[in-house]
């Protein structure tokens, strides 16, 4: 191992002057190294989560050079996936076959799976946590890319799925422009919830402002944010102290009758799920819908792809309103993480290790953040001109961020998330009611979760 290597778990200042004086000592080393980093749901406005890798390669290899080393790194980058399970059945086959990419960036939920089955090793056994840019990093991030104690990733960015309002419709149905700019702390206070929301979405459909089923117009499939109004109507999703995961009856009760009501309101489709993406965002987009639910990188297709020139003289945003008065308003935040899998070679894993490092911090990061309108993972980040400039990343940031909680790092929350959703299907399109979808979730998640879930 070089000696830049065995100090990487330092500071970099200290590792660097630490080799100055081994180089001038003549125990100068070369070394040729590739890196492979593959990304999962990333397109061309997420390049930075590869490039990233790239730009903290050329710093290193200066570094080293500084020190007295030749370390020469190639990154190969893929992010030519067709799908999130096309990506995870790649890299979980390319880890059988002993060839994983170095690096991963994916979602903080296949931390649990792949820790258990050994795929990707923690990112604190190779790197001093307490050093910079980690230790400028949101501590509810960190968490999020913690299981069981141990941090094994470092968040690559952060987003939030926020509540969006068309603010023109918002008017003709009687809001002044002072009431819209309101609305974000009247929801967040609780003063403004989801019952008002079908109060608003009935009003525009009843005025003709908007079509039938174009009241609230929501997610077209399963995601994060149907968990939002889970927890909308007082729902939890894991206990703190144990780990497990917890059903709440009420609370999924309510949250299923929510979108029937929308549905016999006539606010929202009964065919609705399952519509084409294309065509919701371009609906959304251009004020079709009165009020819907998305992402905070939706502004980036909004304001691009779908042609908005004023986002913000358009639309309103906030956290997603309270249902009732055991819920609160919040909203979700699923970041993507950089994992370092398991190789035989220490030497690469400490290389890639140093790399994601570099990679998080805070200007390198708001490359990122603002070509793809993500939400940046570092408090500096607010401090970086390119970040504080932008109106979207700064309100979103502050608006959202600090209220953000995340789905569990559990490995069966992904099975508890589709038996959640295909109850809220069967409620939503009439097929049963909520109390019959919920006693059906009740007995295929008690079948499936066995111990891993407490029922309310």
């Amino acid at each position: 191992m070089s000696i830049l290597v065995s100090k990487l778990r330092q500071s970099t200042a200290a590792a660097v002057l630490a080799l100055t004086t081994a180089a001038f000592a003549g125990d100068a080393l070369a070394k040729d190294l590739t890196i492979t980093v593959w990304a999962g749901g990333s397109n061309d406005s997420d390049v930075y989560r590869l490039d990233a890798i790239e730009m903290a390669a050329d710093i290193l290899s200066r570094e080293y050079a500084i020190a007295g080393e030749d370390l020469n790194i190639t990154v190969e980058k893929k992010r030519d996936f067709a799908g999130w399970e096309e990506f995870k059945q790649a890299v979980t086959l390319a880890a059988e076959a002993g060839s994983a990419p170095n690096i991963v960036v994916t979602s903080h939920l296949d931390i649990a799976p792949w820790s258990q089955s050994g795929l990707i090793v923690p990112v604190e056994d190779y790197v001093d946590m307490d050093t910079w840019p980690i230790n400028n990093i949101y501590e509810n991030l960190l968490d999020i890319t913690t299981y069981n104690g141990v941090v094994y990733g470092l968040p690559q960015d952060a987003e939030s799925r926020p509540f969006f309002f068309w603010r023109e419709t918002m008017k003709k149905i009687g809001y002044t422009d002072e009431e819209i700019d309101a609305l974000p702390a009247k929801v967040e206070a609780g003063e403004y919830t989801l019952q008002n929301v079908l109060e608003d979405a009935k009003k525009a459909v009843d005025m003709e402002i908007v079509e039938e089923g174009y009241g609230f117009y929501p997610r077209v499939s399963n995601g994060p944010d149907y968990a939002q109004f889970y927890q909308s109507f007082g729902g939890e999703l894991m206990d703190s102290e144990t780990g497990k995961l917890i059903l709440d009856k009420q609370a999924m009760t309510d949250f299923y009758q929510f979108f029937v009501d929308a549905v016999e309101a006539k606010v929202t489709r009964k065919n609705h799920i399952g519509t084409e993406w294309d065509q919701w965002y371009a609906e959304v987009a251009s004020g079709k819908a009165a009020l819907w639910h998305g992402g905070t990188w939706h502004y980036a297709r909004y304001t691009g792809k779908e042609g908005l020139d004023d986002f913000f003289g358009n639309i309103q945003f906030s956290l997603i309103p309270a249902g009732n008065e055991n819920g609160q308003a919040n909203t979700i935040t699923h970041p993507l993480a950089y994992l370092l899998t398991k190789q035989d070679d220490e030497d690469d894993i400490e290389i890639a290790a140093q790399l994601i490092k570099i990679a998080s911090e805070p200007r390198i990061n708001t490359l990122h953040a603002i070509k793809s309108a993500h939400l940046g993972i570092a408090r500096e980040q607010s401090n970086i001109e390119l970040y504080a400039n932008d109106r979207w990343a700064a309100e979103a940031t502050r608006r959202l961020l600090p209220h953000a909680n995340a789905q569990p790092n559990n490995p069966n929350y992904g099975k508890f998330s589709e038996i959640m959703f295909k109850g809220l299907e069967t409620a939503w399109t009439g097929t049963k009611s909520p109390a019959d979808a919920v006693a059906e979730v009740e007995a295929e998640m008690t079948a499936v979760l066995g111990d891993d879930l407490i029922v309310r």
